[in-house]
């Protein structure tokens, strides 16, 4: 699996992260909670990440 791009959905405590490989297709999709976020991210390789976030991820 290589991913090249990530889309993160910032919330307040739930996080929806979905993952792409070079012919943009998915290849994952998680849902994760405030503490599993930083962990995720660290098995992923080097990638670009493009974040959407709704009124109440300022918490």
């Amino acid at each position: 699996m290589n991913v090249i791009t990530v889309g993160l959905d910032l919330a307040k405590s739930v996080f929806h992260v979905v993952c792409f490989n070079e012919h943009f297709k998915e290849v994952k999709k998680r849902m994760l909670r405030r503490s599993q976020v930083l962990q995720f991210f660290t098995q992923l390789p080097p990638c670009r990440v493009g974040m959407e976030a709704c009124a109440g991820s300022n918490y």
